[in-house]
């Protein structure tokens, strides 16, 4: 099973993130989003960082991950290639542990695609029939 692919979106790109289980369709949700902004192969995960977040739904919860994926490139100026989510639900709502690691920015050593202005609800979804698929709009 492939772990990603792009779609063509008028002015923004949408990612289509697959995996066995929803931990690992977010994983490769958080792979697609780092391959838009650089090469992920070219970046080490030397620094890991941790987060957490509860969210109502799983719609919900991924925007959540992806918005605290690119805060956290933001704000650290970091660029991130390993991603390790754990979800759980519970109480009717879902909590999202992740580990992220990557190392800061060198616009020397890494490619500069594209940045990402945000992340959007347009279209955003979560399907499971044999597997888990997400689906993602990114303003670029």
């Amino acid at each position: 099973m492939k772990k990603y692919e792009y779609f063509d979106v008028t002015a923004d790109i949408g990612f289509k993130a697959y995996g066995n289980n929803l931990n690992e369709a977010f994983e490769n949700a958080g792979l697609a989003i780092f391959n838009i902004i650089s090469d992920t192969s070219n970046i080490s995960s030397d620094i890991s960082k941790s987060f957490e977040i509860t969210s109502e739904d799983e719609v919900s919860l991924l925007y959540d991950y992806l918005e605290e994926l690119l805060f956290c490139h933001e704000v650290d100026f970091m660029l991130f290639s390993s991603f390790d989510v754990e979800i759980e639900k519970f109480d009717g709502a879902f909590n999202l542990k992740a580990t992220i690691c990557g190392e800061p920015i060198d616009w020397q050593k890494h490619e500069r695609k594209t940045e990402i202005k945000a992340i959007t609800f347009h279209m955003m979804d979560v399907k499971k029939i044999n597997h888990y698929e997400l689906q993602a709009i990114v303003d670029l």
